[in-house]
């Protein structure tokens, strides 16, 4: 089976003026990120804002999503539901349209204790058609300690991964610590982008990473850089793209900042689910240009005349763009004037 490996991106819906799912232009979404270089599709996930989604428009999203996919890539599919019986239905229903896995979601709203966690996830295990990974995102939902991940990850063969959005890079480090010498196939997957390179180099097999809605030829480039041992220009691009996700992540109504990115790449998200206010939606037209200036960095889209100007990435005779093709010599030389410029050389 395909392996659960490298960069998933948690997918957005498109909608149109109505807030109704736009089949259309999810496709022509799902085929682009395929063609950037994504390792795997992750729709119905929380930047996905599966919450806003009937069952019946989860199910479509899905249904969308694996046809238009044809198999290129495995589909890591969102299953979380408000009780183990609906959970356990997402499954069945996952499972026959030819998914590769499910993550589900601790239970939310009720704060369980780690044996009702344990428990919870058992019943799903013993009864599930379809792998499942964990899903710890401890702002939105029960935690998942060590300990229950460990007993889950050791009881049951279905439990064959972890997506963890808490960015507690110690955590992860003691989960691998205590899982991967009993169950070497377990999958760590983190959902924080801003400590993605740190998270590979303590051991994780890739992200789910809402920046790659925006820029997946960025985050690709960051997991290959990682898995060719290139720390160090890893980490450079790691921090312009921390400054991207802190952008679209903490200055926006969660997720719309990723949609707004998303935009940037001449796609048509629409209106979101939840509803604005007319200052609301005014502010929304600044904070996307800002976006738009901080994606232009990276040098995947024109940079508007209205951009600041920035410091300039620091430059190697061995550079190369998101895309990881060499930088040509005039990007290279403007690099330098500019820097050159700053300090006052020239």
């Amino acid at each position: 089976m395909a392996p659960i490996e490298g960069i998933f991106t948690p997918t957005l819906v498109p909608l149109d003026d109505r807030g109704e799912i736009q089949e259309a232009e999810l496709r022509r979404f799902i085929s682009w990120l395929i063609d950037k270089g994504v390792h795997g599709l992750y729709p119905n996930g929380s930047t996905g804002e599966f919450t806003r989604f009937t069952v019946e428009e989860r199910r479509r999203i899905m249904r969308i999503v694996v046809d238009e996919t044809r198999g290129r890539v495995p589909i890591l599919a969102g299953a979380a539901e408000a009780n183990v019986k609906e959970t356990l239905a997402a499954c069945e229903a996952y499972a026959e349209m030819g998914c590769r896995a499910v993550a589900i979601v601790s239970p939310i709203y009720y704060r369980l204790s780690p044996d009702s966690t344990y428990a919870y996830f058992a019943e799903i295990a013993r009864n599930t058609p379809i792998d499942l990974t964990l899903y710890n995102i401890p702002l939105l939902a029960t935690p998942i300690d060590v300990k229950t991940i460990t007993r889950l990850a050791l009881d049951f063969p279905r439990v064959m991964g972890i997506k963890d959005s808490s960015g507690d890079v110690a955590q992860m480090v003691r989960m691998i610590a205590a899982i991967r010498p009993h169950r070497p196939d377990f999958v760590f997957l983190t959902g924080w982008d801003c400590v993605l390179v740190p998270m590979l180099l303590a051991g994780c097999n890739g992200g789910t990473n809402a920046s790659s809605n925006a820029v997946p030829e960025v985050t690709r480039r960051l997991f290959d850089l990682c898995r060719e041992g290139k720390w160090e220009e890893a980490t450079l691009w790691q921090q312009r793209v921390l400054e991207l996700f802190d952008a679209m992540l903490q200055v926006f109504e969660f997720p719309d900042g990723f949609r707004a990115g998303a935009e940037t790449r001449g796609f048509n998200f629409g209106q979101p689910r939840v509803p604005q206010t007319t200052n609301q939606k005014e502010e929304r037209i600044r904070l996307a240009n800002m976006v738009r200036c901080l994606i232009a960095d990276f040098e995947l889209i024109a940079k508007p005349g209205s951009c600041p100007v920035r410091p300039a990435m620091p430059v190697r005779s061995d550079q190369t763009k998101p895309d990881g093709t060499n930088m040509d010599a005039k990007v290279l030389v403007d690099r330098i004037m500019i820097e050159l410029g700053k300090r006052g050389v020239i």
